[in-house]
């Protein structure tokens, strides 16, 4: 006769159960994502893939600059410059061309560091804002620009939308950047949310043409804790043509066992609407790893 099980045994067997469904991608949406258009899944991690209508093309995985990041610091940058360098500079040698930036975390000049000598046209920065008026915009992207090194920057993003009025709020700073695109400063815009009545109203908002959006299958430090309403939100903002760029693709780490790893990666490339994704890699070791999961996520789906 088998004994009858401890709380403690039934919620560890349904743990493990989980995670191996979710390696398996046989969660409802994850499912539902291995029956897209396989076609458009890219051949492989280091391809260049089109952000929505921007006509702006990154690689398909990026490099974050921001985990644990705040006050000017994050994990990457308190490698060093010369850590941070090596990182970067693996990342480029390996085909990752997209690098994700903002002032909070302190590593424009950083990446100005890491960058230099390499030709413009061939790495794309995107970066973030908190102003919400159209000086303090302006100012911002002068800045910018100086901290980077560069004449232009790719996209700018209203940094951490956090409430559905955010375009109300945010109306100076939007002005600005579509006058900047205007005179090329920049080349796209958009927002990064922190809560779904924000993500909903970045969806149908015509100013967003790129969203940096939290996704992966566990609901971790998302918008919601269920994944299937975020993704049902991108759905509607990849049907725009709008460009979908995922983070949180591990949880801010949290995702870290290979075959919840695998599980992620199968996930989001399946919902056929994000157009790449961004790790916040702090190891060169850390790329290597994820490109060569990244292109058995895809040989995965596409088989």
């Amino acid at each position: 006769m088998t004994p009858p099980r401890n709380r403690r045994d039934f919620l560890a067997q349904a743990t493990a159960s989980a995670t191996l469904a979710l390696a398996a991608g046989t969660t409802g949406t994850a499912a539902a994502a291995t029956r897209r258009d396989r076609s458009a899944l890219p051949k492989g991690p280091a391809d260049q893939v089109t952000l929505g209508k921007t006509g702006i093309q990154v690689s398909l995985i990026g490099m974050g600059t921001g985990s644990v990041g705040n006050g000017q610091a994050s994990n990457q940058t308190r490698l060093g410059v010369k850590a941070f360098g090596r990182v970067v500079r693996h990342a480029l040698d390996h085909g990752i061309c997209f690098f994700d930036v903002a002032d909070q975390y302190g590593s424009h000049v950083y990446l100005r560091e890491a960058l230099k000598g390499i030709p413009r046209d061939r790495y794309v920065i995107q970066t973030k804002t908190h102003a919400t008026k159209f000086a303090d915009a302006r100012s911002h992207l002068e800045r910018y620009r100086l901290e980077l090194g560069v004449d232009y920057i790719d996209i700018v993003l209203l940094h951490c939308m956090r409430e559905a009025g955010w375009p109300g709020q945010n109306q100076g700073s939007m002005d600005y950047l579509i006058k900047a695109k205007e005179e090329k400063i920049i080349r796209a815009h958009g927002t990064s949310c922190h809560g779904m009545d924000p993500l909903r109203t970045s969806a149908r908002n015509p100013f967003v043409e790129v969203d940096l959006a939290r996704i992966n299958p566990e609901g971790l430090i998302m918008d919601d804790k269920k994944p299937d309403e975020v993704a049902s939100v991108l759905e509607e903002m990849h049907a725009a043509g709008k460009g979908i760029i995922g983070m949180k693709i591990l949880g801010e780490g949290r995702i870290n066992t290979p075959e919840r790893k695998d599980a992620s990666l199968r996930y989001v490339l399946g919902l056929g609407t994000v157009n790449a994704f961004i790790i916040g890699f702090e190891s060169t070791a850390q790329i290597d790893d994820i490109l060569k999961r990244t292109a058995d996520a895809i040989a995965f789906l596409k088989s």
